[in-house]
């Protein structure tokens, strides 16, 4: 990662230890990024939780509670899947805060209405309404999809700040 990422991520730590706030996440395409560079940085373990790496449908369905249905009806990279996703982390932590990720981060997965590039976010925290965030960043290869989905994340954590 980056070092200004690490320095956004440093940045984000204390503003949630300060507010006595705790984070989880919950990654299908980014496969725990998210929650690698938090920890990267000393002292995350005040802040963060505790992540999910929900890689499969099985995964989300059983660690935080995607209704199996919802992954049938809307598949797995969706909004209501990332809304649950980010609502399931909360609910199966300790966490504040949490955000979902979903999305294709290629070069295969891909079909004509879910296309390579596709990332749906999800981002709950106790007593406030689920965010929603969409990104369609393109077949720009599979590392920087994934790159720009753990900078959106942050983002998402940030938002929640405010």
């Amino acid at each position: 990662m980056t070092s200004e990422l690490k320095d956004r991520a440093a940045a984000l730590l204390d503003a949630y230890r300060q507010r006595g706030l705790k984070i989880a996440t919950a990654e299908s395409c980014t496969g725990g990024l998210v929650a690698a560079l938090l920890t990267e940085i000393a002292g995350s373990s005040a802040v963060v939780e505790r992540g999910f790496v929900t890689y499969s449908n099985e995964a989300k369905t059983e660690l935080i509670g995607v209704p199996a249905s919802l992954i049938a009806t809307h598949g797995a990279v969706s909004e209501p899947v990332a809304r649950a996703m980010a609502e399931g982390a909360v609910a199966h932590s300790y966490a504040d805060v949490a955000v979902g990720i979903t999305g294709i981060a290629g070069p295969g997965g891909a079909t004509a209405t879910k296309p390579v590039g596709l990332v749906h976010f999800g981002m709950a925290r106790k007593g406030a309404a689920t965010v929603h965030l969409e990104r369609r960043y393109g077949d720009l290869g599979r590392e920087t999809v994934r790159q720009r989905a753990v900078e959106d994340a942050l983002s998402l954590l940030e938002q929640a700040l405010r």
